[in-house]
């Protein structure tokens, strides 16, 4: 199965949008990530269908194909980073949120696209996890029952320091709601290597059946930071042997949303990077490890503060990393690289 690769325009700010498309189209990309946002099809600005069908049009003539995320920082409150949430202890901030993703799932039901992005939120203080997964069920019923009727799959992110952080909570919340048909999963193959119990090839594999998109970056063990390829410490031909066999068909949409300054630079050597580990076989000895089953569990995670890097462009497919830290995903504390401590 030939993997299809796309760029989020989260990592393209500083381009106009339709220079972005062109810019993707050129370099040979599949399709995009569009982040829903005031610098790219704007959700909440007047015309927003006449926009959209624009949008739509340049993505006929170049070829490419979309899926739509919502993780815009400041899209619905200028001083809270993605606030509010679906947790909100607001009604009106939940409900606020609601109609976001019933926005974003018209845009995607009038641009085709492959699926709708959307993730939990954090824990608001002096909330307890109980109520925090009741909210998060009520109000994800009115937007899996607006992605049913569009006929756009809904894809939850579990991110790092969210309520909804890891593949076990995405298992929770799908049966909190009755294992709806429209709800699928975003899988982040760096939060894997962040903080999943197993590793990165092993969560793919697990996630198979309920893949409606991928998002891909380098990350370290238990640092949540986005990092250009081969400058992490995933080995990639083995996830994306991985992510092959499960037959997922949607995009593999490169997450490289603080490396704007850098887009077009890192978007022609991420393609190129991807391609080869592509076309690479996985590693001798590379493990894909047994998959995780909905029962496991998240353990406690305890932020942490650490600054920032800015990495070296990626040489190879596969990075320096030792086969035994590759291999294996050990539970450990989480650290927050100062900005990344929710969703990019």
């Amino acid at each position: 199965m030939t993997l299809r690769f796309g760029y989020g325009t989260n990592g393209l700010t500083d381009l106009r949008l339709d220079d972005a498309l062109a810019l993707l189209s050129d370099l040979g990309y599949d399709g995009l990530g569009l982040t829903l946002d005031h610098m790219h099809l704007d959700p909440l600005a007047p015309n927003l269908a006449d926009r959209t069908r624009h949008v739509g049009r340049r993505l006929d003539q170049l070829g490419l194909t979309v899926t739509i995320e919502t993780g815009a920082r400041y899209v619905l409150d200028a001083r809270r980073k993605h606030g509010p949430s679906l947790l909100d202890p607001d009604p009106d901030g939940r409900f606020a949120r609601v109609q976001l993703l019933q926005r974003a799932i018209q845009v995607a039901a009038d641009l085709g696209a492959h699926a709708v992005h959307c993730f939990s939120g954090t824990l608001p203080p002096g909330t307890d996890a109980e109520t925090g997964w009741k909210r998060l069920a009520e109000t994800m019923e009115p937007v899996v029952t607006a992605a049913t009727e569009a006929g756009v799959p809904l894809a939850v992110e579990p991110e790092p320091g969210h309520l909804l952080a890891r593949l076990a909570d995405f298992h929770r919340l799908r049966r909190d709601l009755g294992d709806p048909a429209a709800l699928g999963l975003t899988l982040d193959i760096g939060h894997c290597q962040c903080l999943e119990p197993e590793p990165p090839a092993g969560c793919v594999t697990a996630a198979g059946p309920w893949l409606r998109h991928v998002q891909i970056e380098d990350m370290r063990r238990g640092v949540h930071e986005h990092l250009p390829f081969g400058t992490g410490e995933i080995d990639f031909p083995p996830v994306l042997d991985a992510l092959a066999a499960t037959g997922y068909q949607g995009l593999t949409v490169v997450e490289l949303p603080r490396h704007s300054h850098a887009g077009p630079q890192l978007a022609e050597e991420s393609l190129h990077f991807l391609r080869q580990a592509a076309a690479a076989q996985p590693e001798a000895g590379a493990t894909t490890a047994p998959a995780t089953t909905p029962a496991t569990t998240a353990a406690t995670q305890t932020p942490t503060t650490t600054a920032a890097t800015t990495p070296a462009p990626p040489t190879s497919a596969t990075n320096t990393a030792s086969p035994s830290t590759r291999a294996t995903n050990t539970a450990l504390p989480l650290t927050f690289v100062p900005g990344q401590g929710g969703p990019r």
